[in-house]
């Protein structure tokens, strides 16, 4: 069983920076592409972003793009979300979660993931 734990949400004011981190169990997080979701109060989950395996690919949601960046650290089993300037609207619970091997291509649908962590409040204040 693959265990995800977020840390690292908290209030920030508007244009200020946050840094998530995702620490995974087990032997295998370097084989597989690791993704990062939000949901805020009565929306749907959305995709954030995206790195494969390896962390030599990414992908962002046009929303974050140019501010946000996805890294991942194999060797310590963790994967990182900077999030700098941020807006209020992006306030909501930020979610890890392990998607397809890397074998498979990278996706932006939550339902390709198929472990997820407990997710950590990211509150931007106007």
């Amino acid at each position: 069983q693959v265990q995800l734990v977020e840390s690292g949400g908290g209030l920030v004011q508007a244009g200020g920076s946050l840094r998530l981190s995702c620490a995974a169990s087990g032997r295998t997080f370097s084989m597989y592409h690791m993704g990062w979701f939000r949901q805020a109060p009565e929306n749907e989950r959305e995709f954030v972003a995206t790195i494969s395996f390896s962390g030599g690919t990414t992908y962002y949601a046009d929303s974050v793009k140019g501010r946000f960046t996805i890294s991942r650290d194999n060797a310590k089993n963790t994967v990182y979300l900077q999030m700098n300037n941020l807006k209020p609207e992006d306030t909501a619970v930020y979610y890890c979660a392990r998607g397809p091997g890397y074998s498979g291509a990278l996706s932006s649908a939550p339902a390709s993931y198929n472990y997820w962590g407990q997710g950590t409040q990211v509150t931007v204040s106007s």
